[in-house]
């Protein structure tokens, strides 16, 4: 499987990222400039990443211009064709704002940046990224964001509860939803979603912070297992 980074203008976890499929995960991964205009060196069975950052220092909303870079509709092409195609934190804002994954990220309920650990819950099984997790599972991973407050209409969120697409939510350390556990504001508490057909994925929360014994926190890293199993099990099927 190999990954593709995309890098924008203030993209800051890029690198962060490369560390981690490269050298912990021992993936092959490149960068992909955000100039760039073609995905053709990638096949389906591969993904693309969209790191966190500031892109465009957020101007408008965060990621409301990183939306129009040369290589987005490659990525959308790419994600519509069937290939993983991953959002964290400004990624999945920038996701959003394409169009590749419903809903928007709003400015944190207390209107402030916020950086710390925070707790989520497992809510499905029924993605890449979480296929080798449990229901219910509680994971610690990091948040660092201004406009991490998960909106949509209520049409929306419905669609995303019946269609068991709402990936992760923000909890207590033994699992249980309440305002203190939902540090951004969240509707429902979503810290993730995927898209109808599980091949996009978006989250606030950081799982490359958290993927190394030396961080003292490897509870991300089951994420990026679950998604190289997954597909290693496609292959063969």
């Amino acid at each position: 499987m190999k990954f593709g980074v995309v890098v924008f203008p203030g993209s800051n976890c890029d690198d962060d990222m490369m560390y981690v499929l490269g050298e912990v995960m021992g993936q092959e991964v490149v960068k992909i400039w955000h100039k760039d205009y073609s995905l053709d060196h990638f096949d389906v069975g591969d993904c693309i990443i969209l790191p966190g950052g500031f892109s465009y220092g957020d101007y408008l909303r965060a990621g409301a211009i990183a939306r129009f870079a040369h290589i987005m509709p490659a990525v959308m092409d790419f994600a519509r064709s069937g290939g993983y195609v991953w959002g964290i934190c400004n990624g999945f804002q920038i996701l959003c704002e394409a169009g590749l994954l419903p809903g928007v990220l709003l400015r944190n309920s207390n209107q402030q940046f916020i950086c710390k650990n925070t707790w989520l819950r497992v809510e499905t099984t029924q993605s890449p990224i979480t296929a080798s997790l449990m229901p219910g599972q509680v994971l610690r991973i990091p948040i660092a964001h201004a406009e991490g407050r998960y909106h949509a209409d209520e049409a929306t969120l419905q669609t995303l509860a019946d269609n068991d697409q709402i990936l992760f939510k923000y909890c207590t350390p033994d699992g249980q939803l309440s305002d203190e556990a939902n540090p951004n504001g969240a509707a429902m508490h979503i810290a993730g979603i995927c898209n109808s057909t599980r091949n996009v994925f978006g989250m606030m929360p950081h799982p490359e912070r958290a993927s190394e014994e030396a961080l003292g926190n490897t509870d991300g890293r089951g994420l990026f297992e679950s998604l190289l199993a997954c597909v290693a099990h496609e292959a063969t099927v």
